[in-house]
């Protein structure tokens, strides 16, 4: 008997009601308290002060339990982040070699197990020149009574309506568990492309965005590397703002999903937000929403 090795799933979508509702086409975009998840550059690219608490559901596979939730705050040159969520992975079947190689077989069907997982960030970066940032989120991990250190490091430039950045998650991939119940979040790349009117977060405009996954990221239901579109509306007066997405894996099944979001000014600078999304099967559903304070 012979046990296949277990893959894990740690969604970049699972994050984030702006980056949700555009599909997860936000790693040029990361403006706001969730770029210490979505490219830790961000922080240098949004208001002075940025808050955001949030909670929603979602469906990676027809067995893994949902809910999300978690808390950030960004300064233009620190961010702090807190997310506890759930991490599935499919163990496929134990295979049997009684037969000789040839007479090899299954014996019995895929498993899925999930984790709550709890993740603590703190987000510095450094400006080189006027249109680049490099930053990085130093991460505390803990599931199953472990704990360990993780690092993601993102890049950004930005000039004029044009923005490109990059994200590298999970740089030193951390383990939970052994042996066959050992559960690895792998290391992830993303890259993004945005042109966005936008020049502050004090003034209305519109955003375009593409991201694409370079490597190919596991989950509960196999190796996916996403492609993903999205665009963002603000009024004038930034009192009303809306998006849209659409995803679809380039490997394997194409798992498209579609979303939308708003925003709602409170307040001036006080925004409640929430987000829908719907995928072609029992994956990839869900929903979210957060209270933004931008200042």
């Amino acid at each position: 008997m012979v046990c296949a090795r277990r893959a894990s799933a740690q969604t970049a979508d699972s994050v984030g009601v702006r980056a949700q509702g555009m599909g997860g086409a936000f790693t040029a975009v990361a403006d706001d308290a969730t770029a210490s998840w979505w490219n830790p550059a961000g922080v240098a690219a949004g208001a002075f002060l940025n808050l955001i608490i949030e909670y929603g559901e979602a469906t990676d596979s027809p067995a893994s339990p949902p809910g999300h939730g978690g808390f950030s705050i960004a300064f233009p040159a620190l961010g702090i982040g807190y997310y506890r969520m759930t991490v599935s992975d499919i163990r496929p079947p134990a295979t049997s070699t009684a037969g000789g190689a040839a007479g090899r077989q299954d014996t019995g069907t895929p498993s899925v197990r999930s984790l709550e997982l709890s993740q603590l960030g703190a987000t510095v970066g450094q400006s080189l020149g006027n249109h680049i940032v490099v930053a990085s989120t130093l991460k505390w991990l803990r599931a199953e009574d472990d704990s360990q250190g993780a690092l993601d490091i993102g890049a950004m430039t930005i000039y004029g309506i044009v923005r490109a950045g990059v994200m590298v998650r999970n740089v030193t991939e951390s383990t939970f568990g052994a042996d066959a119940d050992a559960i690895t979040l792998k290391r992830q790349v993303r890259g993004g492309f945005a042109v966005s009117s936008a020049t502050s977060t004090a003034f209305g405009g519109a955003t375009i965005a593409v991201d694409a996954d370079f490597l190919a990221v596991p989950t509960a239901l196999g190796d996916e590397r996403r492609i993903a579109v999205g665009t963002e509306l603000w009024a004038k007066s930034r009192w009303l703002g809306g998006r849209a997405g659409f995803s679809t894996s380039t490997l394997g099944e194409s798992r498209t999903a579609v979303s939308g979001g708003v925003s709602v000014a409170i307040r001036h600078g006080m925004f409640a937000e929430a987000q829908l999304t719907g995928g072609s099967d029992a994956v990839r559903k869900g929903w979210s929403t957060a209270l933004r304070l931008t200042f």
